[in-house]
């Protein structure tokens, strides 16, 4: 029986470590290889997809062959469409057809599990084994929703970079998956493959280098918090001397944004270089810039390339507005909580001038940031992972300090019963299951009196 191997990606940055980690021997043979193009963008048709992107022909000779996801499930969108569970014998005999798989044995390798286009995936599969890659910050985080065990089971190994040398993911972990490294030194050759395809990008030399990220579009602040956001970047950065910057935005931002800081760079006497690849902005990864303009300093909010640059190259790094997105995050669970709590944690803020030329924390950093993800871990999905509550508490009880303290959230430590919630001679309050029953009867009443 022949094997299929099926790569679920929707970013290029995603197709790299794929291809890293196929380079390195993270995936065993199989008689054919072939990657699933997904579209995610909200409108998919002004967003140019992973395999139009500059550079991708440098990865596509790992795979036999590339089809699209989203034109086999046209015209539904990626993100909100998901098999009805009587339909997927249908859905996988139609897939096996179109993308000529046969009777193949199929195995999977999928990012971002707990939600569409890999859910979808992965359930008209069903029972074919399931390896995860992550392609950023979220993996260090717990599962995002609860997953179910007739998913979870067939997940094998989780694939991950090592952005943050010696943290081991939660991701999955409910599952016993073990995290795999993809190694460092094949995902820097295979980003050195995609700076090297020709694109046209402009000839700063190391400037300080903007990334935007569009965080309004998800709801996490407004449009007009985030272009104040961009502009603290760029005061930031000249005021620690850096009068050559560029600005890379996301694809689907507006393109007021750039005016605005261009007009702002034309006060504090800046150069700004603002980049822009055509109609449909089909975007360099920032890893292409590190290569190509080896930037004097890279800032952003909590970017996953912040790591990249800082942890893969050497680079000066800077964020700017965590402190702000952790105040905002809803609910507590977030799945953008756990990557603005490392970015934070990790890295120096802009303003710091001392603590930017310092670069990163000192050797107990690792220990540090570990009690820090277990805590912040438990208290987003307690269900996920009871194991870690010893863990939560001893952080709590040692280490709440003004700063730490903005990883959390009071009413959130209450209702879990954890150090830092109510103060101590009431801690057995949230889990007393006679007080839990006299709220659940107050509730009742208050809602019967307001009708």
């Amino acid at each position: 029986m022949s094997t299929t191997q099926l790569f679920a990606a929707s970013t290029l940055y995603g197709a790299a470590t794929l291809a890293a980690a196929l380079d390195t021997g993270r995936f065993g043979p199989a008689d054919r290889r072939v990657l699933v193009v997904c579209n995610n963008a909200a409108v998919p048709e002004t967003t140019p997809a992973l395999d139009a992107m500059p550079g991708f022909e440098r990865l596509r000779g790992r795979f036999d062959d590339v089809v699209s996801w989203n034109g086999t499930i046209a015209p539904f969108h990626p993100s909100r469409w998901s098999p009805r569970p009587d339909d997927i014998p249908l859905w996988e005999r139609h897939l096996r057809l179109a993308w000529e798989l046969g009777d193949d044995d199929i195995e999977l390798a999928v990012e971002s599990i707990q939600v569409n286009p890999a859910m979808a995936i992965t359930e008209i599969f069903t029972g074919a084994p399931i390896d995860v890659y992550a392609d950023g910050l979220m993996s260090y985080g717990p599962t995002r929703n609860k997953l179910d065990p007739l998913v979870g089971t067939r997940v094998r190994r989780l694939l991950h970079l090592d952005l943050v040398p010696g943290l081991k993911p939660l991701l999955l972990t409910e599952f016993g998956v073990e995290p795999v490294l993809v190694e460092t030194e094949g995902f820097l050759k295979v980003l050195g493959e995609l700076a090297a395809a020709p694109a046209e990008l402009p000839s700063v030399e190391a400037p300080a280098l903007l990334l935007g990220q569009y965080l309004s579009a998800l709801g996490l602040i407004s449009a007009a918090e985030e272009e104040e956001l961009h502009l603290r970047m760029m005061r930031g950065a000249v005021a620690l001397g850096h009068t050559r910057l560029v600005f890379k935005p996301h694809p689907t931002a507006p393109a007021q944004w750039s005016r605005s800081m261009e007009a702002e760079a034309a006060r504090l006497g800046a150069e700004l270089t603002v980049l822009d690849t055509g109609i449909l902005r089909a975007p360099v990864l920032a890893e292409v810039l590190y290569e190509r303009m080896r930037p004097a300093l890279v800032v952003g909010c909590f970017s996953t390339a912040l790591l990249t640059a800082s942890a893969f190259y050497g680079l000066p790094v800077a964020r700017v507005g965590t402190e702000l997105l952790l105040d905002r995050l809803s609910p507590y669970e977030n799945s953008n909580r756990m990557p603005v709590t490392l970015v934070d944690a990790l890295l120096p803020e802009l303003g710091d001038r001392v603590a930017v030329a310092e670069r990163r924390p000192g050797d107990d950093a690792e220990r540090e940031v570990s009690a820090l993800v277990a805590a912040v871990g438990f208290a987003m999905q307690p269900r996920l992972h009871p194991g870690l509550r010893a863990a939560a508490e001893r952080y709590l009880s040692t280490r709440l300090t003004p700063v730490t303290w903005r990883y959390f959230k009071r009413r959130r430590l209450t209702s879990l019963g954890l150090p830092g919630g109510v103060p101590a001679q009431f801690s057995f309050l949230p889990r007393s299951a006679a007080v839990r029953r006299a709220v659940r009867r107050a509730r009742s009443l208050r809602r019967a009196v307001g009708r």
